[in-house]
């Protein structure tokens, strides 16, 4: 079977489904990956054929200095330029299904590629990092925020959410009517797929996020899907230098989408009495390195503690490494996963990256390398998480098409 996964979106969002791909291609599959060209080496070093969705999403959702809030009309530009990306993405998802698949497997911002695969004849399976589906269990991750609206308030919000305008609705509403497909909204198409129960698998941990008593039963959930190994990496001497000199330190970095203030990192871990491996930022010095390209997988478990914006991925990595947890969530899923950290006891309360202070960053790296039960709680979480298989689920669903 080929299978071809659509993943617009940061490296975030593509280095997991090429880890994915590669375990499937170890049991038989035809596995490609369509992503923007910034990752074309993530998935071509985990074994999978590469497909370009033309495009770049970083600067589009980059925030501007921590502790400041976004202007509307940064927004509205922000918002502007998801449209345009979206419009890329879509006619690359053409694109890359034309050149053959037998099954396609869309993200949770490619709503457009269940549009391309009626009109191919190819049928589609999401695969998602986010839980996105309406529920009480949580607030609907759109909104940016980790605020508990209550059982009720949780599931009706995340249904006006769902049902609301997104930057992918034009593409996808442009792609059928090129397709010559009758017309049909993504929220249609959306309710639809809900009524009859449509698979949508989930890359994330039951550890980590206990799967929703209010799921309907095509929404599967086995565990995260870990980036590629890259076991011909090896760190730069000034790092293994660095690491030897004296205790472990603290690592800190926000992602793709903040940008990292190295004076205030720098700042906040020398109120905290840390060392840091900071991501970015031009920095060598005795007590602090900066780092570029470094698997967290390797770096991780030589850390203190990891401070990070709590993308899916990231959040992922730094619980299994079993070392605390201090987040700094910028947007959209992010605050869900940082409340997560902090209501399971791997880490202190999360910190608003809109709110960000030095101050507030040095005593919340403080707390989390000097309390015991956040190392405790983190090792715990570490074990449950290792156990668990993320890739059984996805191999049921393919299965069963493949029986079709």
């Amino acid at each position: 079977m080929r299978v071809l996964m659509v993943a617009p979106g940061t490296r975030g969002d593509v280095a997991p489904m090429a880890g994915l791909g590669s375990k499937l291609q170890e049991r038989g599959f035809e596995v490609a990956v369509a992503g923007n060209p910034a990752y074309e080496s993530v998935v071509v070093s985990a074994g999978c054929e590469y497909r370009e969705l033309p495009g770049s999403l970083t600067r589009i959702i980059q925030r501007g200095a921590a502790g400041a809030e976004p202007a509307v009309s940064g927004l509205i530009e922000s918002w502007r330029g998801l449209r345009t990306y979206m419009d890329q993405a879509a006619t690359g998802t053409l694109a890359a299904a034309e050149r053959g698949a037998d099954l396609i497997m869309a993200n949770s911002v490619a709503p457009y590629a269940y549009d391309v695969g009626e009109a191919l004849g190819i049928p589609v399976i999401g695969a998602h990092l986010q839980p996105v589906e309406p529920s009480a269990a949580y607030p609907p991750v759109m909104l940016g925020s980790a605020r508990h609206l209550g059982r009720l308030g949780n599931r009706l919000i995340g249904e006006r959410v769902a049902s609301g305008p997104a930057p992918y609705d034009a593409p996808s509403a442009r792609i059928r009517r090129e397709l010559g497909l009758p017309k049909l909204s993504r929220q249609a198409a959306d309710r639809r797929r809900r009524r009859t129960k449509a698979t949508i698998l989930h890359g994330i941990s039951p550890t980590v996020l206990p799967r929703p008593a209010d799921w309907h039963d095509g929404l599967t959930m086995g565990g995260y899907w870990w980036p590629p190994a890259r076991p011909e990496w090896k760190p730069d001497s000034s790092l293994v230098d660095f690491l030897a000199a004296g205790p472990p330190p603290v690592y800190v970095g926000f992602g793709s989408g903040a940008q990292l203030d190295a004076d205030l990192a720098l700042e906040a871990v020398r109120l905290a009495g840390a060392r840091a491996v900071l991501q970015g930022g031009g920095v060598q010095e005795p007590d602090a390195i900066s780092v570029e390209d470094v698997p967290h997988e390797w770096l991780f478990p030589r850390m203190a503690a990891v401070v990070h914006h709590a993308g899916s991925g990231t959040t992922a990595a730094g619980l299994l490494a079993g070392v605390p947890t201090v987040c700094v969530p910028v947007f959209t899923d992010q605050p869900l996963w940082a409340s997560r950290v902090a209501a399971l006891g791997a880490g202190p309360g999360p910190i608003p990256f809109k709110r960000l202070t030095a101050a507030r960053l040095a005593a919340a790296i403080k707390a989390a390398v000097s309390t015991p039960s956040y190392a405790d709680r983190a090792r715990v979480l570490a074990a449950s998480i290792v156990a668990e298989d993320g890739v059984a689920p996805v191999l049921d669903a393919l299965r069963r098409v493949q029986s079709m």
